[in-house]
This record gives C-alpha cells, sequence and structure tokens, in this order.
C-alpha cells in the first residue's frame, strides 16, 4: 500500500508502458477544464452585458418619461398662446366657421 503511493507521489503512473492511458485522461480532463473555464468567462461577460443594457433601458425610459411630459406642457394652449404672445398672434375671439360651397355645375359629366 506504501509503495502504491510512492509511486503515484513519483509520479511513474506517467512514465511506465500502461501511461498512454492516463495521459489521454489526463488530456481529456485538461481540455474539459478549459471549456469550462472559457464557458464560466463567456457566461459572466454575458451577465455583465445584460446588467448594461438594463441600465440604459432604465435611462431611456427616464428621459422618454422627462421628454413626454415636456411634449405635453409644449402641447398646451396656453403655452402655445404666451410663446405665439411675442409675434404677435393671440387667439381667436371669434369661433370659426364652416363655408360650405355648393357645385354650380349643370350635370353634364
Amino acid at each position: 500500500m506504501a509503495s502504491k503511493i510512492y509511486d503515484i507521489l513519483r509520479g511513474s503512473w506517467l512514465t511506465n508502458e500502461d501511461s498512454f492511458k492516463n495521459w489521454r485522461l489526463i488530456l481529456f480532463a485538461a481540455l474539459l477544464a478549459l471549456v469550462m473555464i472559457y464557458s464560466n468567462h463567456s457566461l459572466e461577460r454575458k451577465v455583465h452585458e445584460i446588467g448594461q443594457l438594463a441600465e440604459q433601458e432604465k435611462e431611456l425610459h427616464s428621459q422618454h418619461t422627462d421628454l413626454q411630459r415636456e411634449l405635453m406642457f409644449l402641447q398646451m394652449e396656453s403655452t402655445i398662446a404666451t410663446k405665439l404672445k411675442d409675434r404677435g398672434i393671440a387667439p381667436a375671439k371669434n369661433p370659426p366657421q364652416k363655408i360650405i360651397i355648393k357645385n354650380t355645375t349643370n350635370g353634364n359629366d
């Protein structure tokens, strides 16, 4: 039992004639470890990207809300009247009238 542990610690299981099986297993395990590390880094990069996009989405939503509020204020009749007052344009005192035009042709279409 002690000699087997000593052989493992010395690394003779990698240098004897049956070591090809062991090397294949070691290379396979190393390849799997590399794939796992790569996928973990890729996943972490995606998580950071999702976090940045969520932050951008919140910022754009707040900008949209602010601009919508400003637009609602600018569309108010009182705001438009005060801005046009400087140009000499005021709201009409009389309501608009509908103009009806009758067709006076003879009907010879």
